[in-house]
Formats: structure tokens, C-alpha cells, sequence
């Protein structure tokens, strides 16, 4: 069986549109004085469970891929739960202006978009099933937006590291579109520069399982793609 065989099989069992932002953007749920919740957080906890996954790996091969899903803190908190990923970083890409900030980036003005890095083991995962879950995790077919979250750095993006990636992105799409009434519009360029966000943004939903906004828009979309730990 391929693998688009076997993308359209997954695909066809479960509800698609899982996105962020459901319940009201992300603005709406950080604190009203400015202050981002998780500003003081460490990552131990991140850290112990990328030593776990490190610990299981089957081929010790590495591959990396950069996906834009809407907010973030959504899509890294999917792919950490992933069997065969190693780890997820918060950052931007696509952009045209060096060393993007996050108020930058959320203005709209410096063309990036909100990613998530994955890096994960090939002996355990495929670029391919890392795919399945991105066409699963949000609504590919909106311009700039997932739910409430709006504006260019909400994009649906895959950012692909080289042409075997690009070509099962590719033929990954056209596979997932006939799960979609409306076209897919997700973005599929080569990563020209990925910018590491602010330490706060890591790990983000490990860290801060009791903000509002991880309660009300995260959480449940784990529920929905059988993630929640």
C-alpha cells in the first residue's frame, strides 16, 4: 500500500477540522494588564519527555519539517504527543524580516508565519504520517485564519527542507483534497530561514495546562485527535 493509500484510508476515519481558535482567538485569552501567562515556566518538563523520546529511537535517523496551522501554541502541542518525534519548536517562517518578534510577527508586518519544527525519527515516523495529522489537526481550506485567529501569520503553511519533502507534500494534498469541500489553500514553500520564538512560547501547553486559552481551545482539540496524555 503507498503512502497515499494509506493517507486516504486514516483520513476517511476521522473528523477533519479540529482548529484552533474554536472557541475565540488567542488574544482573547491572555491576561488583561499585557502579561502573557507561562512567562516564568521552565521547560523541565518538555525536556524530560524529549529525553524519553530520544531514549525509543528506532533508526536514530532525523528528518525535520516546519508546518504553519494557526496559532503555535496549538500546533506544537499536537505534534508533541506524536510516537517517533523528538521534539517541537515555536518559531516563524516565510517572512522577509530578520529576527522577527512576536508582537512583530502578530502585527502582520513582517510576512511570517506562526511554525512549529518537528523533528522527528524516520524509523518511527514518515514525513508523510507527520502530514496525516497536519491535514487532520486544523482547517487547511481558510485564508489566513483558523477559528477566531486571523491574519497572514495564521496561515496554513508546510515549509518543506528538501525535494522529497515537496514532492510528498505535494501529492499528500492533492490526496487530503478530496476530504475537503472547499480547496485546500495551504501554502507549500522551501524554508528559507526558520526564526527560534521567545522561550514563553515553548513548550507552551506543557507549561501552562491551566491558562484559559489552553483550557478552552487546546485541550479539546487534543480530545478530538485522541492526543490528550
Amino acid at each position: 500500500m503507498t503512502q497515499i493509500h494509506i493517507l486516504a484510508a486514516v483520513l476517511m476515519l476521522l473528523p477533519f477540522w479540529t482548529g484552533c481558535g474554536d472557541e475565540g482567538g488567542r488574544e482573547a485569552y491572555t491576561a488583561a494588564d499585557g502579561a502573557r501567562p507561562g512567562d516564568q515556566q521552565t521547560r523541565s518538563a518538555g525536556m524530560q519527555e524529549d529525553n524519553a523520546a530520544a531514549a525509543r529511537s528506532a533508526s536514530g535517523i532525523k528528518d525535520t519539517l516546519t508546518l504553519g496551522a494557526g496559532c503555535f501554541w496549538c500546533v506544537e502541542a499536537v505534534f508533541e504527543q506524536l510516537d517517533g518525534v523528538e521534539s517541537v519548536q515555536a518559531g516563524y517562517a516565510g517572512g522577509d524580516v530578520p529576527n522577527p518578534t512576536y508582537d512583530a510577527v502578530c502585527s502582520g508586518s513582517t510576512g511570517h508565519a506562526e511554525v512549529a519544527q518537528v523533528v522527528f525519527d524516520t524509523g518511527m515516523i514518515s514525513v508523510a504520517e507527520i502530514l496525516e495529522m497536519f491535514w487532520k489537526s486544523h482547517d487547511p481550506t481558510t485564508l489566513n485564519r483558523q477559528g477566531a485567529d486571523v491574519g497572514t501569520q495564521y496561515r496554513s503553511a508546510i515549509f518543506y527542507h528538501n525535494e522529497e519533502q515537496r514532492r510528498i507534500a505535494e501529492a499528500s494534498k492533492n490526496a487530503a483534497q478530496e476530504y475537503f469541500d472547499d480547496p485546500i489553500v495551504t501554502e507549500i514553500s522551501p524554508l528559507d530561514r526558520f526564526w527560534v520564538a521567545e522561550n514563553y512560547h515553548q513548550d507552551y501547553y506543557r507549561n501552562n495546562r491551566n491558562a484559559p486559552y489552553c483550557q478552552v481551545v487546546i485541550a479539546p482539540k487534543l480530545r478530538k485527535l485522541n492526543l490528550e496524555d
